[in-house]
């Protein structure tokens, strides 16, 4: 349901003059069970437990017949709060427009990152010109207008828009201008227009002075800014003078009660779990190489790989190590993934050769 232009305007009085004690909070986010990946779990967990705190989260989210998820684990849904709201709207999916619109999760790991393939240079420059901040914009029209009516009925007070993907924030943007009243806080889990693969897009320079000036006044406008590290906190306060005052670092964590009946047991061979994402710009040489020592001394192990990877890297990891020391799959559940990590001797973090890594 559209609410008119003058319904807007009323229900918009009525929130500015409303008292701000409500503890009632509207979440915001594209990814959330069953879709499966790090960026699902923050909120997930954080709308679990709120209510302990005296808040009570509602959360707004597209349907998952009209969403495009990175991966797919439904066993996450265990995790939702039995009294959570959860509100979900289609979305025009870019998608559906196909190579051009992929996202960057399937773009950068997968074979459109063959710089060789004039057909992926091209989709490549398409996502990064016609499509900004990101595909999954096609969300935001239908999004905004349930949320107009979330705030309205539920009388909340509060906005979080958590990104990426950042096409997000817009819609916290788009609130904020029809409710000025409510305090909206942008959640940014990652760089925006300072992303490791951001020029594996080919921006041409007027797209990507768009893309600033979105991140920008996204940055300005928000009421309070929320990311996962120091260093991305002192990256977006680099853009902007009035983002100092209003930024906390809320790291990402974990939820104790995934542990409770994990069973640790103790590998027959030394056992190296790397779960993530690889590509180009990861250092896959390097971990080749430490590979390969180990073999030449001796030394047996077993390498586990669980996540999203271009079959160029994996096949250059086949053919150099010996053929019972490692072990590819594709995403698993989260339950599982915790498992494998619990099981497991060394715990491997790569991270992309880009001056902004330390933010990872």
């Amino acid at each position: 349901m559209k609410a008119s232009k003058a319904s807007i305007a009323s229900k918009a009085s009525k929130a500015s003059k409303a008292s701000i004690a409500s503890k009632k909070i509207l979440i915001i986010t594209y990814y959330w069970p069953p879709c499966g990946g790090a960026g699902v779990q923050r909120w997930l967990k954080f709308t679990k437990y709120m209510p302990e705190f005296g808040w009570e989260p509602y959360v707004l989210t597209v349907d998952p017949d009209h969403a495009q998820y990175p991966a797919i684990d439904e066993s996450l849904e265990k995790d939702i709060n039995p009294s959570l709201k959860v509100y979900k709207t289609k979305a025009l999916n870019y998608f559906l427009l196909g190579e051009a619109s992929r996202s960057p999760e399937k773009v950068i790991s997968g074979s459109a990152i063959d710089n060789n393939n004039i057909k992926n240079r091209i989709a490549r420059f398409i996502r990064g010109n016609f499509f900004i901040p990101d595909p999954r914009k096609g969300w935001n029209r239908y999004a905004v207008n349930r949320a107009l009516e979330l705030i309205s009925e539920e009388d909340i007070k509060y906005v979080v828009t958590t990104s990426p993907p950042h096409s997000t924030q817009l819609i916290g943007l788009k609130l904020k201008s029809i409710f000025p009243a409510i305090k909206w806080i942008a959640d940014l889990r990652d760089p925006w227009t300072d992303i490791y693969y951001y020029k594996q897009f080919y921006g041409t320079i007027p797209a990507r002075i768009y893309d600033r000036r979105l991140e920008k006044k996204v940055l300005r406008r928000a009421d309070k800014i929320i990311t996962v590290g120091e260093s991305l906190a002192g990256l977006f306060m680099s853009k902007d003078a009035s983002v100092q005052k209003k930024i906390t670092v809320i790291t990402n964590g974990y939820d104790e009660e995934d542990f409770v009946s994990v069973k640790e047991t103790s590998p027959d061979l030394p056992t190296i779990t790397y779960a993530g994402t690889l590509t180009e710009q990861y250092p896959v040489d390097s971990l080749i190489l430490s590979l390969l020592r180990l073999s030449a001394e001796g030394i047996k192990y077993i390498f586990n790989f669980t996540g999203s990877y271009p079959e160029n890297i994996r096949n250059r990891i086949v053919e150099k190590l010996p053929d019972d020391s490692f072990h590819f799959s594709s995403y698993i559940t989260h339950r599982d993934a915790i498992c494998a990590m619990c099981n497991s001797t060394v715990l491997l973090l790569l991270i992309p050769d880009h001056k902004n890594n330390e933010m990872i």
